[in-house]
């Protein structure tokens, strides 16, 4: 009875189903070995040697594959069919090995299948193969690759950026992109223009819009009116005039379906029809492919399965007709060079099951299955016919044309099914619009003539969707990482997501310069491209994989060398002088922008913190004039809200966020009364009234009937009431729900709220939370539950509390995803516990040199982590 190993307990239950009683199916929950986090796992000195741990989490798992190897000598490795899986199957075979659970006499043996039907794994199983030495080549310099940048880059970023958490091979190269974009944005500047549009009517009396293109006798293009006084006299020449149809041209046309997905594409589509982010999309396509519902998610590959084709033309043929299937099928050619990503592409693996009858799916897991099969029956279906119709309306003088253009659907194929969405749409395209009845020559009557003005735009700022699909453009990255580079960049704080854009955090754009000035070569968009392709090459078995490792350290060490003795002070001057035209832009009256609006005669410049970059004063600490480093006004920025009693009230930006303040430091009284805002308040709403309210806290309420005054205020833990008795000890503090309670709540309902405090007892404050949402088991046993928190919801599993990532609405996390999380922050956990023991001997003279050391390792691991 073989042993075969899947990566998840999800996959290994759906294929046991098909295989039966005569193999016993297990689970490595996902790699069992990686690089331990600390300097020296790769050694550049021996030909890139790596060495490798088995992880605390991993271990029971490998355990129990080697145990049942003890009474089944015979390992069937049934990993993913990509590189990944490639290099789990390898890491697999050799910690088994190295435990000798596989004998020189166990027979090891790979099998791939690219979705998980009976069918497909019955096929694989009759065709095993050996774990291929060229992709796991290719990740071996990957994994090597990301490592060294991780942690030889990171630690100069933590030296001379304070607060700079990571730079990543691909990283880096991805929050450039968005830091780019966002000057871009800030140096636009916008271009005034207008149109004229008139609203015509033909003799029957129907409608249609038409735009000028043509005044004067000359044809107009997007700038040729520049102004109100021009675009004036345009409408005086139309009304001025009679019109008529001078022409009216119809032209067939043709729409052809959109090809069927891939990785990139699919979370594109994703983000575009449901605002998905590219993890939360991954986590839904894992759970449908592991349920045997679709392919395999990860590839790059369009071509589709000859019987897959079959499939969905008799599918279409079933539900709408033979008129909707095309006379051949169409083929879709993989443009994709890596052959080895070049998987089919992304489909149902049964064409006939529509979203409707999978009800008990997840509503994120059925809307993705939704969306997949809709794209895979319209691929191979008849595409649209269209009629293009183009009306130019004059003078008899040919003075004055204007143009209504629309089209007409006359058989609408695949559109019936499912049409692509579309990125950072402007406006309704005019050629969707449908014309009536027009006949050359025929009179057409003006019901009105408007102008309209418009600005030039920037451009958009990426989502999701748009950044993959640039970075796809680029040859950055790969399928298997789109989505764990994207977390990384928000889970560090370079970048937040904020209506589905992503906007530069203060901190993202240091590192980014930082990068620029100092390491170019290494976020260059066609260095990081062609390094892809040799990576190709070795999964190809083209290249050799240390050749690539060894062109890559040789100059990069350099750079890492050279960039290590300069100061913080030499590097910030250089950014500094980078980030001027930003930093500080033209002012209106001519003035030095430099000089600190504050005190007057100090020079800005740039600094640091553990929150990130920002400008200060030179003068500090006798001017605490600080802004971020957008600009005056940006968020964060300082300003003073007005006077009380001889004091200027502030309101200003801190590490924990916005804060009202009364004054400015001074030697006699060095920290002045502040005040945070509370949970709810917006720092753009706040004016000098409720500074003085915030600064005005604690309230008082009254005496209580008992002795004691009662008062409230904001705490660590949001609003509250606080009062003492006087034969308490220690003060009781009852909680408030509602902010607003703090200045509106009164006697009777303190009084009530404190004894209902009192009648739970100390240590019994709190009942128990209901969950947000109910998850189900993890796969270890316990339950585990979405839970709302003091900061936020998070998952609950056991003594685990894992927070959600920004942005994720607790009605949409899934097994999958709350399974990620809580591993993740139990394996911290560990880590911690482990690193906490090993401290202790740190007391004895001996050992005290190696503790700076040590304090680094947490943050090296982070770097490990975010590399790629």
């Amino acid at each position: 009875m073989p042993v075969v190993v899947v990566e998840s307990p999800a996959k290994a239950k759906t294929i046991n189903k098909y295989l039966g009683s005569d193999y016993t199916v297990l689970a490595s929950y996902g790699h069992v070995r990686d690089l331990p986090p600390k300097d020296g796992s790769v050694d550049t000195d021996d030909e890139f040697a790596m060495t490798w741990e088995v992880g605390n989490d991993s271990r029971k798992h490998v355990k129990a594959i080697a145990d049942a190897l003890k009474d089944d000598n015979e390992l069937i490795l049934a990993t993913d069919p990509d590189r990944e899986g490639e290099a789990i199957s390898w890491h697999l075979e050799e910690a088994l090995r190295k435990r000798r659970a596989v004998k020189k006499d166990t027979p090891v043996s790979r099998v791939v299948f690219n979705a998980i039907t009976k069918t497909a794994v019955t096929e694989a199983m009759q065709n095993p193969r050996q774990v291929d030495t060229d992709l796991v080549e290719a990740y071996l310099a990957r994994r090597a690759l990301d490592y060294l940048v991780g942690f030889k880059l990171s630690p100069v970023l933590w030296r001379k950026l304070p607060g700079a958490r990571s730079a990543g091979r691909v990283q880096s190269v991805c929050l450039r992109l968005i830091v780019e974009r966002e000057m871009e944005i800030e140096a636009f500047n916008p271009q005034e223009y207008w149109s004229v549009k008139a609203m015509l009517a033909s003799p029957r009396g129907q409608e249609y819009e038409a735009r000028l293109t043509v005044l004067g006798g000359d044809k107009l293009d997007k700038f040729s009116i520049t102004n109100e006084t021009q675009a004036e006299l345009a409408v005086q020449a139309i009304n001025s005039r009679d019109l008529s149809v001078k022409s009216v041209e119809a032209k067939p046309g043709s729409r052809n379906p959109s090809a069927p997905f891939m990785t990139s594409t699919l979370q594109q589509e994703a983000s575009r029809k449901f605002g998905m982010g590219a993890r939360q999309c991954m986590n839904a396509a894992q759970r449908l492919y592991e349920a045997g519902y679709i392919t395999y998610m990860r590839t790059d590959g369009i071509d589709m399965a000859p019987e897959a084709v079959t499939m969905a033309r008799n599918e279409i043929a079933t539900r709408y007709g033979d008129d909707y299937v095309p006379d051949s099928p169409r083929i879709y050619k993989n443009k994709a060079k890596n052959a080895q990503e070049a998987h089919e592409c992304i489909r149902p693996t049964d064409m006939s099951v529509d979203a409707g009858q999978l009800a008990k799916l997840e509503a994120d897991q059925r809307k993705l299955y939704d969306l997949i099969w809709k794209r895979t029956l319209a691929c191979q279906m008849a595409g649209a016919r269209l009629e293009r119709t183009t009306v130019d309306v004059g003078s008899d003088d040919g003075q004055v044309v204007l143009r209504a253009t629309g089209q007409v659907v006359l058989f609408d194929g695949f559109m019936r099914v499912y049409e692509e969405g579309r990125d950072d749409v402007a406006s309704t395209d005019e050629d969707d619009k449908r014309l009536p009845q027009l006949m050359q020559g025929e009179k057409a009557d003006k019901r009105t003539v408007s102008p309209e003005q418009h600005f030039t735009q920037p451009p958009p700022r990426y989502t999701e969707a748009t950044l993959v699909k640039k970075m796809e453009e680029l040859g950055i990255g790969r399928p298997s990482t789109y989505a764990s580079v994207l977390g990384t960049i928000q889970e560090r704080e370079y970048v937040r997501k904020d209506k589905n854009r992503l906007f530069p955090e203060d901190k993202g754009r240091i590192v980014t310069i930082f990068l620029l000035n100092f390491f170019r070569k290494y976020v260059g968009y066609d260095f990081t491209a062609q390094l892809e392709e040799q990576l190709d090459d070795v999964s190809a078995g083209e290249r050799d994989y240390k050749n690539v490792l060894d062109r890559f350290w040789r100059d990069f060490s350099v750079a890492i060398a050279e960039t290590t003795e300069l100061r913080i002070t030499e590097v910030l001057d250089v950014l500094d002088d980078a980030l001027a035209p930003q930093l500080y832009p033209p002012k209106e009256d001519g003035s030095d922008p430099r000089v600190c609006p504050k005190c007057g005669n100090g020079q800005l410049h740039l600094k640091t913190s553990r929150t990130g970059g920002f400008v200060g004063c030179g003068n500090y600490p006798e001017c605490t004039y600080t802004r971020p480093i957008a600009g005056e006004g940006a968020d964060g920025d300082e300003r003073v809200l007005g006077e009380d009693a001889g004091d200027e009230i502030w309101l200003k930006a801190g590490r924990f966020g916005p804060y009202v303040q009364r004054g400015e430091p001074t030697p006699e009284n060095k920290k002045p009364p502040r005040a945070s805002l509370p949970r709810g308040w917006s720092k753009d709403d706040m004016d000098l009234e409720k500074a003085l309210v915030l600064l005005s806290l604690p309230r008082q309420i009254g005496e209580h009937p008992e002795g004691g005054m009662m008062s409230t205020n904001f705490g660590r833990f949001g609003p509250y009431i606080m009062h003492q008795l006087p034969e308490e000890a220690k003060p009781v503090y009852a909680n408030l729900k509602d902010p607003n309670d703090v200045f509106e709540v009164g006697m009777n309902r303190a009084v009530e709220l404190l004894a209902e405090k009192r009648a739970k007892g100390p240590g019994r404050g709190r009942t128990a939370a209901k969950p947000l949402k109910e998850l189900g088991d993890h796969p270890d046993g316990g339950a585990m539950a979405v839970m709302e928190g003091r900061y936020g919801p998070y998952v609950k599993w056991e003594k685990v509390n894992a927070t959600l990532p920004k942005d994720t609405d607790p009605k949409d996390v899934t097994v999958e995803m709350a399974v990620e999380l809580v591993n993740e922050k139990a394996s911290k956990k560990k880590s911690a516990k482990k690193k906490a023991a090993a401290k202790k001997p740190a007391a004895k003279k001996t050992t005290t040199k190696k503790a700076p050391a040590k304090k680094k390792a947490p943050a090296k691991k982070a770097a490990a982590k975010d590399a790629e």
